[in-house]
């Protein structure tokens, strides 16, 4: 009989012990996270769509999209959330994993709200960046500068859409 009750004490104790996983999203929706080095945008949040531009194409993800993992280019991510407000961020880089469980992460190299990026001040990184690049001495030197061309060109894009 004791050896019964141990018996039973310890299945007990060990599912009570057991880790699970936090609680996963209902049938059809997607959480979603958002992190780059200077912010948390979102953290498993429901969200229901996301449009992320990616070195092999722009592309759109909803619940249930087939697993994904790319690398970021330098654009902005717009995120549908449930309530219908649109968001969108501009990131650098950085890459985007789609689940099989339609749980989707983006990490940001560095990441910014479209709202908080200047025009003028992306129109004067560029002609920076297009000077450092004509100047450039060395391969190394040209590869950073067409690396931070290509991203403000595409910032003076974003905010003047």
């Amino acid at each position: 009989m004791a050896l019964a009750v141990r018996s039973v004490l310890r299945t007990v104790s060990r599912r009570l012990q057991a880790r699970t996983y936090a609680d996963a999203p209902k049938e059809g929706e997607m959480a979603f996270t958002f992190a780059a080095g200077n912010k948390v945008f979102y953290d498993k949040q429901v969200v229901k769509q996301i449009d992320v531009p990616s070195f092999s194409g722009s592309f759109g993800i909803l619940p249930k999209h087939v697993p994904t993992l790319a690398v970021l280019r330098p654009g902005v991510v717009t995120v549908l959330e449930n309530d219908g407000k649109q968001n969108k961020i501009f990131v650098s880089s950085g890459t985007i994993t789609v689940n099989d469980d339609s749980s989707v992460q983006v990490l940001a190299e560095e990441a910014h709200p479209l709202e908080n990026l200047d025009r003028a001040a992306a129109q004067e990184a560029l002609s920076k960046a297009q000077s450092e690049l004509n100047s450039a001495a060395n391969e190394q030197a040209k590869a950073e500068a067409a690396i931070a061309v290509e991203v403000a060109e595409e910032i003076v894009k974003a905010v003047s859409a």
